[in-house]
């Protein structure tokens, strides 16, 4: 796939994929689920179609290969990030090779999104990866954000991304199949298919408790930040980031997930 077209103005999408969707039940990364991922995008990539990569992962991937006596839970944090991040741009990398393709690691604080030149770099690192057919691969600079200008979560980083690039649709993956009703365990729980921007869908979520090793973005985030996102003419959508294909059917448009939209 190590053609010559320019694919700056083809179809862009950006997809947050949660740490939640990455790992299984003893927190550790999923190598078939990072396999799956990179098949979709592959496929859309033959098709004229960008993905950009948010991904989450890497404190998780530093904490399978180290544990910490760190009594600070920021520098903790600060330590896995920096240890896990190149581990899991390895997996990416290795897995994007398989199919001829190129991925970039693209690292940000919020500054980088603020106007002026940072933001005008930031375009233009992005712009430059996809005028080359690579694949960005977006995370929070975990090791260096200073704690009172973090990103609340990557699915605002993913916003924010979906934003400066002009893109088409935001896709949040996470581990349930989007928003329902109720606790999606819940027998009389339905999911909600569509939601506008001024709908009071909020009453309907129940946060449920995290550990450390666990993304810090919950349904209520997610949410916030679909209708923010949807505001500005992007349509965003919740969906459940094992489910097979997940990311092209939505690019596809067939009816699954909670898709928000203005």
């Amino acid at each position: 796939m190590g053609d010559e077209r320019d694919h700056s103005h083809v179809k862009r999408v950006v997809v947050k994929v949660g740490t939640n969707v990455m790992t299984n039940r003893d927190n550790r990364i999923v190598s078939p689920i990072l396999r799956g991922l990179v098949d979709q995008i592959a496929e859309l990539y033959e098709r004229d179609i960008m993905t950009i990569l948010v991904s989450s992962g890497s404190v998780i991937a530093g904490m399978e290969v180290m544990d910490s006596t760190i009594d600070d839970p920021t520098i903790r944090r600060q330590v896995f990030s920096a240890i896990g991040q190149p581990r899991m741009m390895r997996h990416y990398y290795s897995i994007f090779h398989e199919y001829g393709m190129r991925c970039a690691q693209v690292l940000a604080t919020k500054r980088d999104f603020s106007p002026g030149k940072h933001r005008e770099n930031m375009i233009n690192c992005y712009e430059g990866l996809l005028s080359q057919g690579v694949i960005p691969i977006a995370n929070e600079d975990d090791a260096v954000s200073l704690s009172m200008s973090m990103f609340s979560d990557n699915d605002e980083l993913a916003s924010l991304v979906a934003e400066l690039l002009n893109a088409d649709m935001l896709i949040l993956l996470t581990d349930t199949d989007g928003l329902y009703t109720g606790h999606p365990d819940d027998e009389d729980s339905r999911l909600i298919r569509n939601v506008t921007t001024d709908q009071n869908v909020e009453q309907y979520i129940r946060e449920t408790n995290k550990g450390e090793a666990e993304g810090r973005g919950g349904m209520e985030s997610k949410l916030g930040v679909a209708k923010e996102t949807a505001k500005k003419d992007i349509p965003t959508f919740i969906a459940n980031g094992k489910r097979e294909r997940v990311i092209v059917d939505l690019v596809d448009g067939k009816e699954i997930g909670t898709r928000i939209i203005d």
